[in-house]
């Protein structure tokens, strides 16, 4: 492993420090090299390229933000004997405690950049000798984005659409449901879903929703601090509706209520924000369910049997 890191990052030097992580997907360590301290995230999968080519472009976007603190990307490396790895700035991280109220507030900056940048370009247009933040920073107007990534180690559907409830329905409820039918013929989740599809366009009527930049897997695990303040990292990003992201926050815990305070003081909740809310949970659930097992089908099909009421 050294003597490809040194090859791959240019490095005349590399040592495994003993510090080493890993979740539920990939596995990681740490190495010191004469141009910093890195952190190397390993997967043996097939796919394991394409996943990491995601996680990059996700925190690269995020990076150029400004907003919330993640881990630099610095290259995505084959593997010795298949599979892909992902190298990136090392950060000492901790849990998050005394930080959570400073993330609520650039959770939301984060979802807010993209419409405060349509915002800005809108006001200084034919404004002569500005445009220079156009060249940097692109406002999007569609839904998506540009490479594929993975909630997980399943591939999502990013491509580019104008309408929010189409991209959500067929880009990401479909494909998972497409796989239940798949591993199980499961005829009353295929049922529920074909009800709950005619009820979709009514938990977004009169709602005018920008395209926010998420982190798109903001789970309790996914999220840290150092000294300086909070780091998010292992995103599965897109652009899509900020009230999405906090989904699976609410599923698995991790957030306090200073958070979710913080957060909904830059981006109140609309009415309807609790039905979305479980809409956007029956896309982790259904997730969890294709990546673990069918442990995660009875949320998947209360949440169905809820919203189609």
């Amino acid at each position: 492993m050294e003597t490809l890191l040194k090859r791959e990052l240019g490095c005349s030097s590399v040592k495994a420090t003993g510090h080493s992580g890993g979740g539920c997907i990939s596995q990681g360590q740490s190495y010191d090299t004469d141009k910093g301290r890195v952190f190397v995230k390993v997967n043996s999968k097939a796919e394991a390229r394409r996943m990491f080519e995601g996680e990059m472009a996700s925190l690269t976007a995020i990076l150029k933000t400004g907003t919330v603190k993640v881990p630099k990307p610095i290259k995505v490396v084959d593997a010795p004997g298949g599979g892909s790895m992902l190298v990136m700035e090392h950060l000492d991280m901790r849990y998050l405690s005394s930080h959570a109220t400073k993330l609520g507030t650039q959770l939301a900056d984060l979802h807010l950049e993209n419409k405060r940048l349509g915002e800005r370009l809108l006001k200084e247009a034919g404004t002569v000798g500005k445009g220079g933040e156009q060249a940097e920073r692109q406002y999007v107007d569609q839904f998506g984005f540009d490479v594929v990534t993975c909630c997980g180690y399943l591939p999502q559907v990013n491509d580019w659409q104008k309408d929010w409830v189409e991209f959500y329905a067929r880009q990401r409820i479909q494909p998972q449901m497409d796989m239940v039918e798949k591993k199980s013929g499961d005829r009353e989740a295929l049922e529920l879903w074909s009800a709950l599809q005619l009820k979709i366009p009514d938990l977004f009527r009169d709602l005018e929703i920008v395209p926010a930049l998420l982190h798109g897997d903001l789970w309790g695990g996914n999220v840290a601090e150092d000294s300086s303040g909070p780091i998010i990292f292992d995103p599965a990003s897109f652009y899509g509706h900020s009230e999405y992201e906090l989904a699976i926050a609410g599923m698995f815990g991790g957030f306090s209520s200073s958070f979710y305070s913080a957060y909904h003081s830059k981006i109140p909740k609309t009415p309807g924000f609790e039905k979305r809310l479980q809409l956007y949970q029956l896309f982790h659930y259904l997730n969890h369910w294709n990546h673990f097992g069918s442990g995660y089908r009875g949320s998947s099909l209360n949440i169905m049997r809820n919203l189609s009421k």
